[in-house]
């Protein structure tokens, strides 16, 4: 593994995007590359493998939804990417993102596999065609067992937060839809620590995964925290201190 050179807050403009892409971007306010963007956004165009680190507010989402749309073909209704996320909240919010991202595709369709909704409605969504699934390991293993997701035409596998998803135990579910994926694909693993889980999952199911680590926006070693003991009857005036000062 190695870690390609970063150029934080390089324009979007330099990238090979579609034209409609790169004008959307533009009305979406997006100029320039947050540094987890301007390391992986350069390989996973080139069809790389990437293991990423990145946390929560990175600018992630953006990273692996424009490599996914960039190798996407609207004109073929079939599953080309698959997003797996640890939590339905966030499987909602990547999904909010990747239709912001697509918005000047034509009929790009996004849907969102997670439990606690029924399964016909998303049943249904997948029998009138969708070419970006995301959705958390469980439900997705579901939708598969039922024969009602189909990943022959897959792509790009996406696998976010994935130390997140090591610690729930979703290890063996990951690994089962992997193993469902054409072997020919791409895989974009983002994860904001390395536990073990990670190395086995790159061994088994990646491809000469490059290696990325870039420097947290926000340093732990630049952050004071501070504990201060109240009582419970001065705690809404320490807040109006602590605001104040």
């Amino acid at each position: 593994m190695t870690s390609p050179s970063q150029d934080a807050g390089a324009d979007f403009s330099v990238l090979a995007l579609h034209p409609a892409t790169q004008a959307n971007l533009q009305q979406l306010g997006y100029t320039r590359m947050t540094p987890i963007q301007a390391a992986s956004l350069p390989p996973a165009l080139l069809g790389k493998d990437l293991i990423a680190q990145a946390s929560t507010g990175s600018g992630k989402t953006a990273a692996f939804g424009l490599a996914l749309l960039a190798n996407l073909n609207s004109r073929r209704f079939a599953v080309q990417s698959l997003v797996l996320c640890p939590t339905r909240e966030l499987a909602d919010q990547v999904t909010t993102e990747i239709r912001r991202l697509a918005r000047a595709l034509d009929n790009t369709k996004v849907v969102t596999l997670c439990g606690g909704v029924p399964l016909r409605g998303q049943i249904a969504s997948l029998e009138h065609g969708a070419h970006i699934v995301v959705g958390t390991p469980g439900r997705v293993m579901d939708h598969l067992d039922r024969g009602t997701l189909s990943l022959e035409a897959l792509n790009t596998l996406v696998l976010d937060e994935a130390d997140r998803m090591l610690d729930m135990g979703f290890f063996d579910d990951i690994a089962k839809v992997a193993r469902q994926c054409p072997p020919e694909r791409q895989t974009l693993l983002f994860s904001a620590t390395y536990p073990e889980g990670i190395a086995r999952l790159a061994q088994q199911f990646m491809k000469q995964p490059l290696q990325i680590t870039v420097q947290a926006q926000h340093s732990a070693g630049k952050i004071t925290q501070r504990w201060y003991e109240v009582k419970n009857s001065e705690r809404l005036h320490a807040v109006s201190q602590l605001l104040n000062h």
